[in-house]
């Protein structure tokens, strides 16, 4: 490939300013004044004020459905690979020894805590598929031997019951080869306009409304909200020369089609001022955080998702990306994002949305961590390594294990059929459409709940110097959650 870098032909010039969106009730109440303080914050740094959220019920869709589904709730968390998470799962396709240049190793236990993050950029995912042997993991500082470890199915309950008594799939990759950047764009849009990697130069702020807040207090952004000087990210043009682009795009996104077609939906992050917000990937879609769609639908408090769901207020479908600090992110904390995850299942089947809901939980990308399969490639770019895909719902077959080749845009292309949209890219399109997870010729499946927490150390929100995990000696990274 020939490498250009320079102007890209969809660059948008930043604006200074752009229009403030109106939120939920002002929208549903066509009052100028109802909300003067759900401002959306200037593309140049201004003073940011988090929206409002879930401020009104949000009843079914009226538009028919191909299936008795009649809510999707697709959950990103971040960094793990199949083979970390679900390697000694029974009767997947998954490894217990792994291989580092050419040598096996067995996959050691891998600690709630990491001392510190694996390398998992662009750069550092060449480098450990190494040319298609796969086998050079142990790279960065803490790759040896972090890379290399896995969980036991005790150390994860929920993730192991859920597996078992719903469907898993051991065939699912991340859609990039390649950080979170490009793949959160996928899970929204199943494109990433070209995007490979996360963008440059980003800075912090101080966000003054949630300082002091467990988790909160500085604003960063990877969208058109972005702050700091010659921001940029790299992304291949149509003709497959790497450019420059800044980080604010105009393709389109599933969750506009569904406003096209009279179809609710949200998108659940963290607000302004808490790590994780940059996962909101709306915040990089200029025809939504530019215009009324950014509070009606795309940000909406994570924190309020539970409460939402044991009120019946959810929309016909729902993405959702939690807190750094609960995300599964190395080195944050495994047993508190898993006991998060618990929280919201147990909470959708304790509701009356149970028996009409599916839900899909997935991994961003691997996060540095070995997976014994090669990622195919399904069109002119490679998919990422492998990471899980758990579906639950009330008509999934009871153990189910899909070996179907799918990745982020495979949910997409359940959500287009089930609510008659066109496939938006051609990944949407080409991908298997989930009916065979599903068994629709019987009744909806009472519950089976999970209630085996995950044993938790320290607080979610603060890194610890030392785990018993790790080897003696072991020096954390420093500013872990920085």
């Amino acid at each position: 490939m020939q490498e250009q870098i320079g102007s890209h032909p969809r660059h948008e010039e930043r604006r200074g300013d752009h229009p403030m969106p109106v939120s939920r009730r002002r929208f549903m109440e066509k009052s100028a004044m109802a909300v003067a303080g759900g401002i959306l914050f200037s593309c140049t740094g201004g003073k940011r004020k988090p929206s409002p959220t879930s401020v009104s019920s949000s009843p079914v869709s009226t538009v028919a459905t191909k299936t008795p589904i009649k809510r999707v709730i697709y959950l990103m968390l971040e960094n793990r690979s199949f083979d970390n998470v679900f390697g000694r799962f029974p009767g997947v396709n998954g490894a217990t020894t792994g291989v580092m240049l050419g040598q096996e190793r067995p996959l050691l236990r891998c600690p709630d805590w990491l001392p510190g993050d694996l390398g998992h950029d662009r750069a550092s995912a060449l480098r450990q598929l190494n040319g298609g042997k796969v086998d050079n993991f142990g790279i960065n500082d803490y790759g040896d031997p972090w890379a290399y470890t896995q969980f036991r199915g005790d150390e994860i309950p929920a993730y192991y019951g859920w597996a078992s008594d719903y469907a898993i799939s051991d065939n699912f990759f991340s859609s990039a080869l390649g950080p979170s950047y490009p793949n959160h764009f996928f899970f929204i849009a199943g494109q990433s306009g070209g995007v490979i990697d996360n963008p440059e130069n980003i800075m912090a702020g101080v966000y003054g409304q949630t300082a002091g807040k467990p988790g909160g207090g500085h604003f960063k952004s990877w969208g058109c909200d972005a702050l700091g000087e010659n921001v940029y990210v790299f992304a291949e043009d149509d003709h497959g020369q790497l450019t420059k682009h800044d980080t604010c795009f105009r393709f389109k996104t599933v969750g506009e089609q569904l406003t096209e077609h009279k179809v609710d939906w949200r998108y659940y992050a963290p607000l302004p001022g808490f790590l994780g917000y940059f996962w909101n990937a709306y915040n990089g879609i200029h025809d939504v955080i530019h215009t009324d769609m950014w509070n009606e639908h795309a940000q909406f408090n994570i924190d309020n998702l539970v409460k939402d769901i044991e009120a019946n207020d959810l929309p016909s479908v729902t993405w959702a990306v939690p807190h750094f600090q609960l995300s599964d992110h190395p080195p944050a904390s495994t047993s508190f994002a898993h006991n998060w995850v618990q929280d919201i299942v147990n909470a959708l089947q304790r509701s009356d949305l149970w028996s009409s809901t599916a839900l899909f939980l997935t991994w961003d990308e691997w996060g540095g961590f070995y997976d014994h399969v090669l990622p195919p490639t399904v069109d002119d770019v490679s998919l990422g390594f492998r990471v899980p895909l758990i579906t639950i719902s009330p008509y999934t077959p009871k153990g189910l294990i899909d070996d179907e080749v799918g990745e982020f845009s495979t949910p997409l292309r359940f959500i287009s059929d089930n609510w008659g949209l066109p496939y938006l890219t051609p990944r949407i399109r080409n991908t298997h459409d989930m009916s065979h997870m599903f068994d629709f010729t019987k009744n909806p499946q009472k519950p089976r709940f999970s209630t085996k927490r995950a044993k938790t150390f320290g607080t979610p929100w603060q890194h610890p110097n030392s785990f018993k995990g790790w080897p003696p000696g072991t020096v954390p990274a420093p500013n872990a959650f920085g």
